[in-house]
């Protein structure tokens, strides 16, 4: 029987849910409030829900220095909402590179148009600069197939993370990797939520 997952509560609404559901908060050797992305950091954590909204609360009401028992250094709302927000983009970066050294990966406007119009599936990246027209017409496309979409990181970084210039568009393709995407993206899209409604 699998081992159930350790519960923990929000700093800021108190919900308990399991630890894995949450986001980790650790004390740096100098008393600076790190994010944990992989839960894995050794010393005492704390806990806020995934969203930006219980992040920035949390650390309003000085709760980070209540949850270590000592004052706490890093830990103003703007500070920790740029280090989970950043953190959470690297993740899905590093696994759109990694998909792309193992050849998972279909990039250009024309490749991208042609894999989805010929039924193909995976996640749809666009990047958050391109014209409002051209975005739109492949998120139609990729809509009409069932192919989830995303639009994150500009189209310089988007190029960079599979070592080619400026793309507007990729695709994952299907494999092992869309689990783990997919994963991190619902993370991410739960942590910004309130901002983008």
């Amino acid at each position: 029987m699998p081992k159930a997952d350790p519960q923990r509560s929000c700093l800021a609404c108190r919900t308990v849910q399991d630890k894995g559901e949450l986001l980790r908060f650790v004390l740096a050797p100098d008393g600076s409030v790190v994010f944990d992305l992989l839960q894995k950091l050794p010393g005492r954590g704390v806990y806020t829900c995934i969203r930006s909204s219980c992040l920035q609360a949390a650390a309003q009401k000085r709760q980070f220095s209540r949850g270590f028992k000592q004052e706490v250094h890093g830990a103003q709302p703007d500070a920790l909402h740029s280090q989970v927000k950043e953190r959470l983009e690297q993740r899905v970066a590093s696994y759109i590179s990694l998909a792309n050294k193992g050849g998972k990966v279909v990039s250009g406007s024309d490749q991208v148009l042609d894999h989805l119009k010929k039924g193909g599936s995976g996640i749809l990246f666009v990047a958050e600069d391109t014209s409002p027209d051209i975005a739109e017409k492949f998120r139609g496309i990729a809509r009409a197939h069932n192919v989830r979409c995303a639009t994150l990181f500009d189209k310089e970084r988007l190029g960079a993370l599979i070592g080619k210039e400026l793309r507007s568009v990729l695709v994952v393709l299907n494999s092992g990797f869309i689990g783990s995407i997919g994963v991190e993206l619902e993370k991410y899209r739960n942590f910004l939520q309130e901002e983008r409604e």
